[in-house]
């Protein structure tokens, strides 16, 4: 796993994050939090774990990862959230399967998956917008807004993602469907959070994600005709 970059996206995580990276620090693969220079709390709150802290110089969820995961020096990246509701023991699973795929992403709704942090209205999102992205774009993905996912660092600089926010979460995957790239979902579980608050506005950024998701079909479709 020397090959392999954990991307931790940061905001406001100053209570978690320690000890998210304290569980991952006996994993042979490199540790890179992504966050906003002005966000002092969580850089203070890591400054004695010896891993490296990037800068975005943008704002929001999907430009953190974006600007990342595209600085990533390592052949494959892992998106690991700073709130310790992602199932470090899956990592060794879903590193032996992304190597022979261009991604692999993990869900919540299937086999022995489950959550601890889903709520009713999350879930009804995200059955929502899955089952979209198999109608729509043929994804076999159940769980398309869960954003535990590893892929190779070559595969994601050929989808020209541009979203700065959560639309990040379906134009990944949407956008690798139409490159015919080869991909898997593994089941996992997900922790209740050790702290902090979800960042994503159930409303507002699942009206964002729907459009994003129409947006996209129609550029596909007047693409390919």
């Amino acid at each position: 796993m020397h090959d392999l970059t954990l991307i931790i996206p940061a905001k406001n995580e100053s209570e978690s994050l320690p000890l998210v990276i304290d569980t991952l620090k006996n994993l042979p693969c490199h540790i890179k939090v992504s966050l906003k220079k002005d966000d002092i709390s969580t850089i203070e709150s890591i400054k004695d774990k010896n891993i490296e802290i990037f800068y975005q110089s943008g704002k929001g969820y999907g430009n953190s990862l974006r600007e990342a995961i595209i600085d990533c020096k390592t052949k494959y990246f892992c998106i690991f959230n700073a709130d310790g509701s992602f199932e470090q023991k899956d990592l060794v699973k879903l590193y032996s399967l992304i190597l022979d795929n261009d991604f692999v992403y993990t869900t919540r709704y299937e086999n022995n998956g489950g959550s601890e942090d889903d709520t009713l209205i999350t879930y009804v999102g995200n059955k929502f917008f899955s089952k979209l992205g198999n109608i729509l774009f043929s994804l076999r993905i159940s769980d398309i807004l869960y954003t535990y996912l590893i892929g190779r660092t070559s595969s994601f600089n050929l989808l020209d993602i541009k979203s700065n926010d959560f639309r990040f979460c379906v134009e990944l995957p949407i956008k690798m469907q139409s490159l015919n790239m080869k991909y898997e979902c593994l089941p996992s579980y997900e922790k209740k959070r050790i702290a902090g608050k979800k960042k994503v506005n159930a409303f507002i950024d699942g009206f964002l994600i729907l459009l994003e998701m129409i947006k996209l079909f129609i550029n596909i479709k007047i693409f390919r005709n």
